[in-house]
């Protein structure tokens, strides 16, 4: 017995619908980074508007994707992933028009900020679709393969973003490849095959558990204070490596070199994922991430700049699909759409204190050095919680054994 079960192969992973939705996921993030660390650059040159400004007008998008995940996890539990899977992509192409035509500040705030909820929906009912596609016996490969799908885009994207707007000058060309990768995702979608799942229309009490897989709240504390440190970084570097470092094409070799780190990680720890490791690749995870965090508020030189994008990619990489597993591993299959947009609300939730925090600071309480810190004390503080209570919590309250 033991030997036939040995003969017996592994389903292929990238192939037909995994490898399909896997791309759409690489078109969706491609769309969503290439615009992401030009957007201040379009603030100050277009709208003249201050850091704080800044801040406040991008942090809508993250509000608004938070709104919608919310909801989006009961939305893709209860009626067809697939139309849902679809309807968020098409909106969040469509969205991108909108930018063609914002003749003031408070019409692209406006115009951002309902961005967001599309973005929202696509990229929940995105990763339960690929749950739902992946063989069983893989799932945990898997998961941990889901999330090169954003490693790459963010490797690539930004890198052309940045070179593109350095020769150009030209934003709607920006947004222009931003849409087109977008509706690319969108087409390729339309091929995925779901299994049918009939609406559930059950008339139970509705309750908070419904929307937010409450008993991992305290791994959501974890994913929003990192998520905060990242949304500090990501919006704001762009405008630091100009300003403070005189770099002026240096931000996209950063999120390249950030890439390398994130992908880096995938292969290293997706075997210990599929093994059940989840609370070892989570806590190697966020310690990386505080080193990296530390290293660039505190080395502010082309050293510390570009060591601690590999170093944060790191551990970010290896963190998020180590507490998405756990997340998981705590929600029975009637709920995965939950879980999925509770992580993702949680990074949503952090992302929009992050930009809103960080341009307050970076104005008014001493500028980007001071921004950055508040990046390394966040994510410290995500450490100790995790170390103290959420791995344990984690352990109490999981549903299958690693």
């Amino acid at each position: 017995m033991k030997q036939e079960s040995e003969l017996v192969e592994k389903p292929k992973l990238f192939a037909g619908n995994y490898l399909k939705i896997w791309v759409a996921n690489f078109m969706l993030y491609f769309s969503f980074y290439f615009v992401t660390p030009i957007l201040p650059l379009y603030l100050r040159d277009v709208f003249d508007a201050d850091k704080a400004t800044i801040g406040l007008v991008l942090s809508g998008y993250s509000v608004a994707a938070l709104a919608i995940r919310i909801f989006s996890g009961y939305i893709v539990d209860r009626f067809s992933r697939k139309k849902v899977l679809l309807l968020g992509f098409i909106a969040f192409a469509l969205f991108f028009l909108g930018y063609y035509i914002t003749g003031s500040i408070v019409l692209f705030a406006v115009i951002r900020t309902l961005h967001g909820a599309p973005f929202g929906l696509a990229s929940v009912s995105s990763s339960t679709v690929a749950i739902d596609v992946l063989p069983s016996q893989r799932r945990g490969e898997g998961i941990g393969y889901w999330g090169l799908s954003n490693n790459f885009a963010m490797a690539l994207s930004p890198v052309l973003s940045l070179w593109l707007y350095t020769h150009s000058q030209n934003y709607n060309v920006l947004f222009t490849v931003a849409l087109a990768f977008a509706i690319a995702g969108f087409l390729i979608n339309t091929t995925v095959e779901c299994k049918y799942r009939p609406p559930v229309m059950d008339k139970q009490k509705i309750s908070l558990d419904r929307f937010i897989l409450l008993k991992g709240w305290s791994q959501g504390v974890c994913i929003a204070c990192v998520a905060t440190a990242y949304g500090i970084l990501s919006t704001y570097i762009a405008i630091y490596s100009q300003d403070v470092l005189n770099i002026t094409t240096g931000t996209g070799t950063f999120f390249m070199l950030f890439a390398v780190g994130l992908i880096m990680s995938r292969f290293v720890g997706v075997k210990s994922l599929s093994r059940g490791h989840a609370v070892r690749n989570a806590t190697y995870g966020v310690i990386f991430v505080v080193l990296g965090y530390s290293l660039f508020a505190l080395w502010q030189n082309l050293y510390g700049y570009y060591i601690s994008a590999v170093v944060i990619g790191f551990g970010q990489g290896s963190m998020y699909p180590a507490v998405q597993t756990m997340f998981l591993n705590m929600a029975p299959n009637e709920q995965r759409g939950t879980a999925n947009s509770t992580i993702l609300t949680s990074w949503d939730l952090g992302i929009g204190i992050g930009i809103i925090g960080g341009g307050y600071v970076a104005e008014h309480l001493g500028g980007y050095k001071f921004a950055f810190m508040m990046s390394a004390l966040v994510s410290f503080v995500s450490m100790v919680f995790f170390l103290l209570y959420a791995k344990n919590e984690y352990l109490r309250n999981k549903l299958i054994k690693e």
